[in-house]
């Protein structure tokens, strides 16, 4: 009977280290994915851009475009859309392997945002921490860095900068000012004339 329960309890004690395996594996590429991209994903494997018929991946860094009824994977999108801003169109998050083989469906479902003249935030005016893994954001810091940030506080960080990237909980002219007293309680700004303390 002890062997059964010893056999039972390694079972389910294998299962419940492959399910938390599994949990683990779920990707998170803030790292991967562009200054572009719209913010508000941990994940994404592409981007379908309703403006220019084509799609990012993120993980390869790689735009996938018709030619001649091919999908094709470029650095770079068609010359057609030489002028696109990537900054300004819309990006709409897809997950999942060759979403570009559903195109007809995403075409349809997406028209809406084809020519979209609202704002999606772009990752590069983000000021999530989460974000600043990213090459190139302006507030990036090296990968180990944004771990202690993300670990730090529940994994939220809070952002104190203005619009001018000045900390607004800068303390560096702490007590230092001309006129105050420096916590010299010898000095003449006490009213000891230097004689010493009190």
């Amino acid at each position: 009977m002890k062997k059964l329960i010893l056999l039972v309890m390694l079972g389910i004690g294998s299962l419940t280290n492959n399910t938390a395996n599994a949990q683990i594996r779920l990707d998170v590429n803030i790292g991967s994915q562009p200054l572009w991209g719209p913010v508000g994903y941990n994940r994404a494997d592409y981007y379908y851009l309703p403006d220019v018929d084509s799609y990012y991946n993120v993980q390869k860094r790689q735009f996938v475009s018709l030619n001649n009824g091919n999908w094709v994977f470029n650095n770079s999108l068609p010359a057609r859309y030489g002028n696109y801003n990537l900054y300004n169109g819309y990006k709409v998050v897809v997950n999942g392997d060759k979403p570009y083989l559903n195109y007809n469906t995403d075409k349809v479902k997406y028209v809406k945002y084809k020519n979209w003249g609202g704002k999606q935030k772009a990752i590069k005016y983000s000021k999530d921490s989460r974000y600043y893994v990213i090459k190139g954001h302006p507030h990036g810091m090296p990968p180990g860095q944004a771990k202690k940030i993300m670990n730090n506080k529940g994994g939220r960080d809070y952002d104190y900068r203005d619009d001018r990237d000045n900390d607004k909980h800068d303390n560096k002219d702490r007590g230092n000012k001309e006129g105050k007293n420096n916590g010299n309680k010898g000095g003449k700004e006490n009213g000891n004339k230097g004689k010493g303390k009190n």
